[in-house]
């Protein structure tokens, strides 16, 4: 199914492109409006919404963990493919990386994580997950759609772009911090800015929600392993009891945040593995305790990270136990949005949903790997609503009964490519002279 089915509206759309996206800023404020309006217009139409619903569904009945995306890889790649876009591949193992307009600068980015989660779909439905143990539990599979939508309805007008729109495709964001390893590949160096966009189950259909400054909190897992001596658990005098000195441990690590962190502060550890002994009357020899820490801040979580070490050994010790504690990599950082690009969020969502539908959300303790590339450059990550109260109770993320709304895929496409040609408007360079040495990624 091709746009071209839909010639009253790529001559309107080609109309405000060709006119603002041109090396005469002579625009007016409300043409400027006029984009995000009309991509979710052509975003809503059969051409563009069938074709990702399609993907989405497609992705959804085969998931993938993290760094193990093939068959998705494949398939996003068999699309670029399909739309002529140029990409690199692979990139940090199952990644892709595709590029629309001129390939000069200035270069934004539009993320989509593709990796599902370690769970048993709950829900029955035509395209149920076909993989047992895998699923898409948080929306990822949408993710991919909206972006590749995005793309669909960008390249009707790459030849009008002064500037580069740069697709990014991550891998492993469940954990396995995939955002560092593309990063770390170097494909990214030259990206002014990046967004991202998560679908929201919480938030009404048609409204999006997000913030400047601190998002989403540092995130780190440690597992620790308390050893002690076991024996029958009617002489405990003759054993030392790793189940007692783990519990003691659980405990004290709680008082790291009711007595030494500052209140107004936002902290966190949780215990949510507890393994030892396997019979009623026999005292283990170890006991395998593990969780997560999280900080809005650096230097808190630092702070957390090197009391809980010394919190589980030194209180292990005092029940005369030994304890071993490592803590798994990477750590996730703070999510932190740019505020310039906050304000840019903003006019973009007010001209395509209104005012009355942007929402300032609050601080949450979830943690994000896009995190990673807002550390190397401006970024911004942000919620788009998919609830709708005639399809049932809100299900949260990461519950085998999660369920995706499919009408959320036109907003997060059109927020996409209206971020994009927002973003390459607003910030062209003087000259391209003043610029220097332009790279042709393309």
């Amino acid at each position: 199914m091709g746009l071209f089915k839909f010639a009253y509206l790529i001559p309107l759309l080609h109309l405000f492109l060709s006119k603002l996206i041109s090396s005469t800023p002579s625009f007016t404020p409300l043409q400027l409006t006029q984009i995000p309006v009309n991509f979710l217009h052509l975003a809503k139409q059969p051409a563009v919404f069938d074709y990702m619903v399609n993907i989405r569904r497609k992705i959804h009945e085969t998931p993938e963990l993290g760094f193990e995306e093939f068959e998705t890889s494949k398939l996003i790649r068999a699309e670029l493919d399909h739309l002529g876009i140029h990409y690199k591949y692979p990139v940090a193992g199952t990644g892709i990386v595709g590029y629309i307009g001129t390939g000069d600068p200035p270069f934004v980015a539009l993320r989509a994580d593709m990796d599902a989660l370690a769970m048993q779909e709950g829900v029955e439905w035509e395209h149920k997950s076909k993989v047992d143990g895998k699923m898409h539990a948080c929306g990822h599979d949408a993710h991919v759609a909206m972006l590749l939508g995005a793309a669909k309805m960008l390249t009707q007008h790459s030849h009008e772009l002064q500037g580069t729109v740069v697709l990014v495709f991550q891998p492993g964001e469940e954990g396995y911090g995939g955002a560092k390893r593309m990063l770390d590949s170097g494909v990214l160096e030259n990206v002014d800015a990046i967004f991202g966009i998560h679908v929201s189950s919480r938030s009404p259909i048609g409204t999006v929600a997000s913030r400047p400054g601190p998002l989403l909190a540092a995130n780190g897992f440690f597992e620790a392993v308390i050893s002690g001596k076991g024996g029958h658990a009617a002489i405990p005098q003759h054993a030392i009891d790793p189940i007692l000195a783990a519990s003691s441990v659980i405990l004290s690590l709680q008082h790291l945040i009711s007595r030494e962190a500052d209140p107004l502060d936002s902290q966190v550890v949780t215990i949510a593995k507890f393994q030892g002994g396997g019979a009623f009357n026999v005292i283990p020899d170890t006991v395998t305790i593990g969780g997560t820490f999280r900080a809005f801040s650096k230097d808190s979580f630092i702070q957390l990270k090197q009391r809980i070490e010394e919190v589980i050994v030194k209180q292990a010790s005092v029940q005369r136990c030994n304890a071993s504690v490592v803590f798994e990599k990477p750590f996730y950082p703070v999510t932190v949005n740019n505020k310039d690009l906050h304000k840019q969020f903003v006019n973009v969502a007010t001209d395509m949903l209104g005012p009355q539908n942007i929402k300032e959300m609050q601080p949450v303790m979830g943690a994000e790997d896009f995190s990673f590339f807002q550390e190397a450059m401006p970024g911004y990550f942000l919620f788009v609503g998919m609830h709708n109260e005639s399809l049932g109770p809100v299900v949260s993320g990461h519950s085998p009964f999660y369920k995706l709304n499919e009408d959320v895929l036109p907003y997060g496409a059109a927020l996409h490519a209206s971020l994009a040609v927002r973003y390459l408007l607003e910030h062209q360079p003087e000259s391209a002279a003043a610029n220097g040495n332009l790279r042709d990624e393309l």
